[in-house]
């Protein structure tokens, strides 16, 4: 087995939120190991559990300490990979689950949200050796220096299985979900939004940073830095799936290729002398409360504050509102908003801010303000219109352009 390409799939939380389900794809991944391949698969914890695992938390403690939410949480995807090995066995195919520590994912010490350091797959590389299939649990790695258990955050396994691809050096690296790959918006909100089947690193970077739910940002930005090739398939359909690549050859730039948002971001005022002491103040309000950095969206200072708009997972923007209620010099700025983005190939054109405008205008939806990127025109609407303006805005995808992505 020592010289057969490895093959790294990661399965999201639907595809295993059943015994069934996690049958099916032990199934799948059996047969892949029939072929000859060497297979390691990542595995999000099944279902919603990693969301009731929050709820659990906050019912015990209104404000979990970090540390020990990181501990529970981690516990999702053990679940998930003692049953997958368990699955396989029962097909006749060696198997072997492994934590994040013991397959080696080294991270920082931030809990929630840890940024993977380096990958010592020793343990793996010696199993797959084996002839083993080699069971991960995603979303978790340790601390090497205080030997902490951690977790990447919201995505974190898309992660995982990016970086753990790199450094097996792997064929490649499959994300199986349960929707057809990369659409033009979210099917849920827009119906008829249309798969892309090649897209490149650049532009779907910039759509997972601007909501779009199939990948988490920073294992895109990891795939294109470490030169993983990275497909995305549906579970139970193979025949779908998108394939990202350095270069998308034959599209026009400016070509509009999807609309993404981010359900809600919350927008933050700081007493400040300069935006520099504005972050020094952030940055120490979130150490002292075990608060990881958010994604940060916009930030501008004026008259003596700094404003700050940022996203992160539901439960991180509640607990840093139930953290400002004590200080002074920090505060809620005003009711959360939505962000809608427009995401193109190649470059954003010039008038394409204007013709966003107008159309959501059409709709009545007035947005408050618009940030600009290299690929992407963002706008700031209200929550209650952030729908609408997905579907409007939809209309601006050029049809003409992705016919060159798609193979339907």
């Amino acid at each position: 087995m020592r010289n057969h390409p490895v093959i790294v799939q990661k399965y999201g939380g639907v595809c295993l939120e059943t015994p069934a389900k996690i049958r099916a794809v032990a199934r799948s991944l059996a047969d892949l190991y029939g072929r000859g391949h060497r297979v390691v698969a990542i595995v999000s914890a099944m279902g919603t559990t990693t969301d009731q695992l929050i709820q659990m938390a906050h019912q015990v403690s209104p404000a979990p300490n970090r540390r020990e939410l990181d501990m529970l949480l981690t516990t999702g995807e053990r679940i998930s990979m003692s049953l997958m090995s368990m699955a396989l066995s029962d097909l006749g195919v060696p198997a072997i689950s492994f934590t994040g520590s013991q397959a080696g994912v080294m991270t920082d010490d931030s809990h929630s949200s840890a940024r993977i350091l380096d990958v010592r797959p020793i343990r793996v590389l010696e199993e797959l050796d084996r002839g083993r299939v080699v069971v991960l649990a995603g979303f978790q790695g340790v601390n090497p220096a205080t030997r902490e258990i951690t977790t990447l955050g919201r995505g974190g396994s898309d992660t995982t299985a990016v970086a753990m691809a790199a450094a097996l050096k792997a064929e490649r690296c499959e994300i199986i979900k349960e929707v057809d790959g990369i659409c033009s918006a979210d099917p849920r909100i827009v119906p008829n939004a249309r798969p892309l089947r090649h897209v490149d690193f650049a532009s779907l970077s910039e759509m997972c940073f601007w909501g779009a739910k199939i990948l988490h940002f920073r294992s895109v930005e990891l795939a294109q830095s470490q030169d993983v090739p990275l497909v995305l398939k549906q579970w139970g359909g193979v025949e779908h799936s998108t394939q990202v690549m350095k270069e998308v050859s034959g599209m026009e730039n400016g070509k509009v290729l999807a609309v993404n948002s981010i359900a809600r971001i919350e927008h933050v005022e700081i007493d400040s002398r300069d935006l520099n002491h504005g972050f020094e103040k952030l940055a120490q309000h979130l150490k002292q409360n075990s608060l990881s950095w958010p994604q940060l969206l916009a930030s501008h200072f004026a008259a003596g504050k700094t404003s700050m708009t940022v996203a992160c997972d539901t439960e991180w923007l509640d607990a840093l509102l139930r953290t400002l209620e004590h200080v002074k010099d920090l505060r809620k700025q005003r009711q959360a908003s939505s962000v809608v983005s427009l995401t193109c190939f190649g470059g954003v054109s010039s008038e394409l801010p204007f013709r966003a405008l107008q159309v959501l205008g059409a709709q009545g939806i007035v947005p408050d303000r618009y940030v600009l990127s290299p690929h992407s025109v963002s706008l700031f609407v209200p929550v209650e219109s952030r729908e609408a303006a997905v579907k409007a805005l939809h209309s601006l995808v050029q049809q003409t352009g992705q016919e060159q992505l798609q193979r339907d």
